[in-house]
């Protein structure tokens, strides 16, 4: 009976491997111990095959609860931006730079921050996001909180930054995800901007992909739309 349990352990590991490749290499062990040959005679498997597989020695060393470390793998990546933007009302272009979703060890909580010029309008900043959901769910959603410095023709308004940003993850590896954020700078003054972000993202390599986003920036006296297209390098 212990043997069947076994042998059913290592099938679903082999499924496993197969589907989730990408999520199960980066949850074994750094240097995982070797399996012992009585455990690879009672399988009756080439003790080779075993030593080159990774995903089965980790299977002989402890049954993994495999949903726990799906649920919370992240379903998004760490990402380094550099891109074009483009400001449709006066057909003035720049650049935009930043990196997305820093995250603080396995919490909810990541780090973010940008810079965008174009022409004489920029805009730079900072926030901290907290996910409420665990990593590892396809929808998300995050408050965020930082700082945030615009500049349009007609302002220049810098100040604390909240909002919130709603997650979309169509693959857990990364390679497509959507999200649509809300901000509001100076928020409660006679200086309060608004800014509507939508993102999308697909990846072009298991490192590279290609990002558009869309912005809607409400000043008081102003109101820009920027539209921007970027290469991101997933960490």
């Amino acid at each position: 009976m212990r043997q069947t349990f076994k042998l059913l352990g290592m099938a679903l590991g082999l499924i496993f491997a197969t589907s989730e490749g990408a999520i199960a290499q980066s949850l074994l062990p750094s240097n995982p111990s070797p399996p012992s040959a009585p455990a690879a005679a009672e399988l009756n498997l080439d003790p080779a095959t075993i030593e080159n597989s990774p995903v089965l020695q980790r299977w002989l060393q402890e049954v993994p609860n495999v949903q726990s470390d799906i649920r919370h793998d992240p379903a998004f990546r760490t990402r380094v931006r550099l891109g074009y933007s483009n400001l449709p009302s006066s057909g003035d272009s720049g650049v935009n730079v930043g990196i997305e979703d820093v995250f603080v060890g396995r919490s909810g909580i990541t780090a973010s921050a940008d810079y965008q010029r174009v022409s004489d309008r920029q805009s730079y900043g900072a926030e901290a996001r907290y996910y409420v959901l665990p990593l590892g769910s396809y929808v998300n959603v995050a408050p965020t909180v930082g700082y945030r410095h615009v500049e349009s023709d007609r302002d220049s308004v810098d100040g604390a930054n909240v909002g919130v940003r709603l997650m979309l993850s169509l693959s857990r590896t990364g390679a497509a995800d959507a999200s649509l954020s809300q901000s509001f700078v100076a928020p409660g003054t006679a200086d309060e901007v608004g800014i509507t972000t939508l993102s999308l993202g697909y990846a072009l390599t298991r490192h590279l992909r290609l990002s558009t986003d869309l912005q809607q920036q409400n000043a008081p006296r102003s109101k820009d739309r920027r539209v921007g297209v970027s290469l991101e390098w997933m960490l």
